[in-house]
């Protein structure tokens, strides 16, 4: 499981899991430290390969690849405890193929979605939204300025976008071509939380209250794309996901 999985700290006592999937090009560190804050629930951070100590793999190709190895890794353990998903971006799409997944093929569910800066994958929104994986290595970069998020002194860097760009470009690739049509009845029961940064690009979130029968809302936080980094809109996400999961966990049992 180490292989895929990033676990700081191991909470055996822990009300609930939270399993973390990067946004494009991500690793698994950001979510990771999550695990030293969260006192009541164990974090673990997906993995991908192509970066980090899997940096020698290569990149996934579809969103079925990325579910099927996290499903072979974690599906014991998920049914040891209730579970969480949390995605930010590439992240959410991510999050939302497992579920799918989960609830389709083992009638398992999470407690809890928390789903941030991404339109739903069947909205129109979604559907028209320009491809990016496909861009020269100068018009990417141009872009990855304009969203902010990466420090500039890394974008000036050409040896370490070398790097780099091979990985954010796979995982856009990744979820340009993933597609799912819009749910005709809910398919989880779970509430579902949605983030954003308010001076992102519009995302159609409430796009993402068709997927579960459970309560939906939104909340907004000021910032860009990358608008989770910043360290009071953490502490509210993280605020925001104890309480949701230590209240799921006495409806749980």
């Amino acid at each position: 499981m180490d292989q895929v999985i990033n676990c700081f700290h191991k909470r055996p006592e822990a009300v609930a899991r939270l399993i973390c999937f990067p946004w494009a090009g991500g690793g698994s560190i950001h979510y990771a430290r999550w695990g030293k804050i969260l006192s009541a629930i164990e974090v673990f951070a997906v993995k991908l390969p192509g970066r980090e100590t899997r940096a020698k793999e290569h990149f996934f190709q579809s969103m079925e690849q990325i579910v099927d190895e996290v499903i072979s890794v974690l599906l014991p353990v998920l049914k040891e405890k209730p579970f969480a998903l949390f995605g930010h971006s590439f992240g959410a799409m991510a999050s939302f193929a497992l579920a799918h997944t989960l609830k389709r093929v083992h009638k398992l569910e999470p407690i809890h979605m928390f789903l941030s800066g991404a339109s739903a994958p069947y909205s129109e929104m979604r559907i028209q939204a320009p491809t990016r994986s496909n861009l020269s290595d100068e018009e990417f970069l141009q872009w990855m300025t304009r969203i902010g998020g990466t420090p500039p002194e890394l974008l000036a860097n050409s040896e370490v976008m070398k790097l780099f760009l091979p990985v954010l470009k796979a995982d856009l690739c990744v979820v340009e071509n993933y597609r799912c049509n819009r749910p005709v009845t809910p398919l989880l029961s779970c509430p579902v939380t949605c983030f954003d940064g308010k001076q992102d690009m519009p995302h159609d979130l409430e796009a993402w209250k068709d997927i579960s029968s459970g309560d939906f809302t939104v909340q907004m936080l000021p910032g860009g794309h990358f608008y989770l980094k910043d360290a009071s809109n953490e502490e509210i996400i993280l605020d925001c996901i104890t309480k949701y999961l230590e209240t799921a966990e006495m409806d749980y049992l």
